[in-house]
């Protein structure tokens, strides 16, 4: 695994045990207890390909899995398709599946939904809205998440999951177990009988050998712990810029970390605005190119996903 996927892996891990202490709750799409609503959405494959389709129409009685693809990333990537693979198992209880793209270019989205064909599973529906990023109004669904997940059975919603940095480690096993749970009970199964341990950082790190930097993670969770003063800020910086000057791996690790914060449009979620500043800078002093969204690779199954 690359030093590059490798690293980015450990932020957005740092970042997420800091946002979990420290936010409020993230909201979107009908809650707990609340009605489906009939979503309008168009087909992208096979007989349904350019079709009009109804999900969550009444009379629903049968258990339904609904993920809606707020933004193209490996992380969004990995746990929608292993949540697939699973659901499309549970076909034979009764439940009913899709992937709703959220996308202000439809055409784009079909087009990518082209290529990768060949890595999504042909069990469940895979559909496009037509309301654009926003989503279907009467869903209330969050731009600000990477994935909503909604699990409902006798058309009321019985799980809902926001998430702003998906995480098959963390949040797999919850959604497994809600649907499970709507599709009659029976065992769980874990993320290693999925096969989800290959989109798995952790997974890949350890397969190839690789080694993490435990000092440079521990620096930059200091950095951008949300409770630091601005002082702390800098003194943490202080210590990052210290190490860096002396590894030439780490300065390099920093250097695509801060550009990949800085240039993807999350800035604004990682630590105090000192901390962003800092991130800022770093992209700036150190220079790194940032990837762009439509690179691929193969441990990506050429998805054209962003980190």
């Amino acid at each position: 695994m690359s030093h590059y996927s490798r690293f980015t892996f450990l932020f957005v891990l740092l970042f997420a045990q800091e946002t979990l202490l420290a936010d409020e709750p993230i909201f979107s799409g009908p809650q707990v207890g609340e009605k489906l609503p009939p979503l309008n959405v168009k087909g992208v494959y096979g007989d349904l390909a350019d079709k009009d389709i109804e999900l969550a129409a009444a009379p629903a009685t049968d258990p339904e899995l609904l993920i809606f693809f707020h933004e193209r990333t490996r992380p969004a990537y990995g746990l929608t398709n292993m949540m697939m693979k699973y659901a499309a198992s549970r076909k034979k209880d009764g439940l009913k599946s899709s992937v709703i793209y959220l996308t202000d270019d439809a055409t784009e989205t079909r087009d990518w939904l082209g290529r990768v064909k060949r890595n999504m599973n042909p069990n469940v529906i895979h559909a496009i809205s037509p309301d654009g990023l926003e989503g279907p109004g009467s869903y209330g669904l969050n731009r600000n998440v990477a994935l909503t997940v909604l699990v409902a059975k006798d058309g009321k919603v019985t799980a809902n999951f926001a998430l702003i940095q998906p995480s098959i480690q963390s949040d797999g096993p919850k959604i497994l177990k809600a649907i499970v749970d709507a599709t009659g009970g029976g065992k769980v199964p874990t993320v290693a009988d999925l096969g989800g341990g290959r989109y798995s950082g952790q997974a890949r790190m350890k397969a190839r050998g690789g080694k993490s930097d435990e000092k440079l993670t521990s620096l930059l969770r200091a950095v951008i712990n949300k409770q630091a003063s601005d002082d702390d800020v800098r003194e943490a910086a202080a210590a990052v810029e210290e190490y860096v000057k002396k590894n030439g791996n780490a300065r390099r690790e920093i250097a695509r970390i801060s550009s990949t914060v800085v240039n993807g449009g999350k800035l604004a979620n990682y630590g105090t605005e000192a901390a962003q500043e800092t991130l800022k800078r770093w992209a700036k002093k150190y220079g790194a190119a940032p990837k762009r969204a439509d690179q691929t690779t193969e441990e990506d199954g050429k998805t054209g996903t962003k980190e």
